[in-house]
């Protein structure tokens, strides 16, 4: 390999997360995903070198090439991708220790072959990009699923197992079993997510499980790589607040709660933010 992917445009955890701040310039994508996951999983490996990880992403790209250079229909381009990522590589959805949190850091994502479905989702979405093919993750409640457009074809893929394509009675039942049985597939069901969405979703997975352990310290590091996705989201800002005082950091508190303040369009979320800063405030005189 040439030196190229080793180097990669971060190597630490400043210029990672200044390499996700630029990306978040950027919009909503398309994004470079696999190398944005690949800095998010950096942030918490910080000793671990990255030059074998973004060999493997390319080794992924380039299989996949590969065995796809006639697929035009979408099913033959996820045959394809399935063939590379779950055939030749073994990746599957970690059903056993679904809530293991290295199943959410792409870094052991790969080193282990398996995780969870949008981290899963990450590695598909980056090597059938590759080709220059039309992929997105998709607003299904619950269980990350991908849209992979062909020629004049479209097709649902699950990467939790095996890249498998979903049936529309396939979509309901799963559905059904992760959003209760009175749910029904809607548009909104397949309705395709930016690529910040996607990240935010696969941080939002290690911050939830860290809150639950009560590692508050470290949920508030996976915070500040999400607000580096995304520095408008009030929720996010109002959520490091809200940490921030659970360690009595109060001045970092109520300096996320007038971040969030200053970003909240919704009245009711603005009242229960302004009253929380003053509380907060005048603990602090």
């Amino acid at each position: 390999m040439t030196g190229r992917s080793s180097e990669g445009p971060f190597q630490d955890r400043t210029s990672a997360l200044a390499f996700l701040r630029s990306l978040a310039r950027l919009g909503d994508g398309p994004w470079p995903i696999g190398e944005a996951a690949l800095a998010l999983a950096s942030l918490d490996r910080p000793q671990v070198g990255l030059a074998r990880y973004r060999d493997h992403l390319e080794a992924l790209a380039r299989e996949v090439a590969a065995g796809a250079s006639d697929a035009a229909e979408a099913v033959e381009r996820a045959a394809a991708l399935s063939a590379v990522l779950a055939g030749a590589h073994g990746y599957r959805g970690d059903e056993l220790t679904y809530d293991d949190l290295q199943n959410a850091n792409l870094m052991r994502v790969i080193d282990r072959r398996k995780g969870l479905p949008v981290a899963l989702g990450i590695l598909y979405l980056h090597a059938g990009r590759a080709q220059g093919w039309d992929m997105a993750g998709l607003a299904f409640p619950g269980h990350f699923l991908l849209r992979l457009a062909g020629v004049g074809s479209v097709c649902i893929l699950d990467p939790f197992r095996g890249g498998a394509v979903l049936s529309t009675p396939e979509m309901r039942t799963l559905l059904k079993s992760v959003a209760g049985e009175e749910r029904e597939l809607s548009a909104g069901c397949y309705a395709p997510v930016p690529d910040r969405d996607v990240l935010l979703r696969l941080q939002n997975n290690i911050k939830l499980r860290l809150l639950e352990a009560g590692r508050n310290e470290a949920a508030l590091s996976v915070i500040e790589s999400m607000l580096a996705l995304a520095p408008e989201r009030a929720d996010i800002w109002r959520e490091q607040g809200t940490v921030s005082a659970s360690l009595g950091n109060l001045g970092d508190a109520i300096r996320a709660l007038e971040a969030s303040l200053t970003r909240e369009r919704d009245s009711t979320r603005r009242f229960a933010t302004a009253a929380l800063l003053q509380e907060l405030k005048t603990r602090l005189q």
